[in-house]
Order: structure tokens, then sequence, then C-alpha cells
């Protein structure tokens, strides 16, 4: 009997230690991955969630986790190398919810609707929550959480436990990522930029038209009105085309941006 007792005690702190091992890249993306790591989750729900995570994950990675847990010197190296792969995952994901955030504080920005700010949360313009709301709410929908372990599991081939990613790969993905996120931004946004330029050139030729007319208080309350109908028209094929760019990037993550 205590036998057994001290294999299942030695069983039981092998998988707590590759355990710990995985937590450490689960638990720095969880902080930044869209919807869990939002600042409006608390932080003990943040800690559940990437628990949950790393029971998932772990039976799937442990072949790949277990040759890192032996020695003192590699979980120490696992302590930096975990940690700095799990940001950088997160960061990459997050950027889709930036380009929200971005796409609605330009449109806000171009129909002079940028003073409008949401409660709670990150300090931006009501659009923007709006866009980020729904964006979230849609991904949800759609099973992100399913999404996202499948990208955890993944990077651990793309990404192997115990090195440090090379730069020179970190740089190329995560600028490419940056960039496709600004694309994807002014892209959601690019109708309330049209619709702005147009309104101040309609607007100066009146001006100029009519120097007496006070054409800035007439046409204003038009520009309210017009970016109000405008978001209303927009936002469900906005949000349409973001999702899809969210699955393309869940279903290849370690790849260049499309």
């Amino acid at each position: 009997m205590t036998a057994l007792l001290d294999a299942g005690l030695g069983l039981f702190g092998q998988a707590a230690v590759l355990g710990f091992v995985v937590f450490l890249r689960i638990g720095a993306a969880m902080a930044l991955v869209p919807g869990f790591g939002a600042t409006m989750v608390p932080v003990r729900v943040k800690l559940s969630l990437a628990l949950a995570f790393t029971a998932i994950v772990a039976p799937a990675v442990s072949a790949a986790v277990a040759p890192h847990t032996a020695t003192a010197e590699a979980l120490l190296t696992c302590l930096a190398t975990e940690t700095l792969i799990g940001l950088t995952l997160g960061l990459v994901l997050r950027l889709m919810v930036l380009a929200l955030e971005i796409a609605g504080t330009i449109a806000a920005q171009s129909t002079s609707l940028s003073q409008m700010f949401g409660a709670g949360g990150e300090p931006m313009p009501a659009i923007s929550h709006l866009l980020v709301m729904a964006g979230l709410a849609l991904a949800m929908m759609a099973g992100l959480h399913v999404r996202i372990a499948g990208v955890f599991m993944l990077s651990y081939d793309a990404l192997p436990p115990g090195s440090f990613p090379g730069a020179a790969i970190v740089r190329v993905w995560s600028v490419g990522h940056i960039a496709h996120a600004f694309a994807i931004a002014f892209g959601l946004a690019a109708p309330f930029v049209l619709a702005s330029t147009i309104y101040n050139v309609a607007l100066g030729a009146i001006n100029r038209a009519m120097p007496q007319l006070m054409v800035s208080f007439v046409g204003a309350p038009a520009l309210t009105l017009g970016a109000l109908l405008l978001l209303a028209l927009t936002v469900p094929p906005a949000l349409a085309l973001w999702l899809g760019a969210l699955d393309m990037l869940l279903a290849d993550p370690f790849g260049a941006p499309r």
C-alpha cells in the first residue's frame, strides 16, 4: 500500500509540474486573448479560465512538454520562454480586437462623434465599444473558446517549449499581423471616411456659394444623422468581414496574415 501511495504521489507530482509548465504559456496568453483577456473580466475569472484551458491542453501536449520538466534548469528556462511565447501569442490574437477599436475610432473621428465615450472598460468612442462588444459576442457564439484551445495546442508545434522563438521570425510574424490589423481597421471604417470626405467637400462648396450662411450649424445635425444611419447599415457586414478574418487567423495563427 505504501509503495502504491508513493507511486501515486510521484505521478501526481509529475502531472502537476507538467501542468505548471503548460499554465505558464496559457496564463500569459489569457491576459491578452480576445474576450477572455478583456479588462472588464475579473482577475479571478481569468485565472479560472486559464486553469480550465490548462486542463484541456495539457494532456494533448504532454509528450512535447514532458522532456522539459526533468530538471530544475529546464524548469527555470521554461519559466522565461513559456511566458514570452504566451504573451507573444496573446498579443497577435489581441490585434483583432484592436482592429475593431481602431476602426471605431476612425469612424468616430470622421463623423465628429469622437466625444461620445462609452461606459466601462478602456476609454474609447461609443462606436468602438459597439463594434468590440458585438464582435466579441459573435466570436463567442461561433465557438471562440474551442478555437482558442486549438491554437494553444498548435502553438507547441510552431513554438516548441524550452527555447526562445527566433527574433527574426517573431519580428516578421508580429509586424505582418500588426499591418494586417491596421488594414482591416481602415477597411471597416472606409465608408465613414468616404462619407465624411463627400460631406466636407459639399459643405465647402455650399460655403463658397453662400458665405453668409453658417453651414457648420446647418450641416452638423445632418452629419450626425448620416453617421448613425451609416452605422446601422455598415455594422452588420463589417462584423461579418471581421469574423471571417478572425476565423482565418485562428485557422492558421502562425502563418503569414491573409
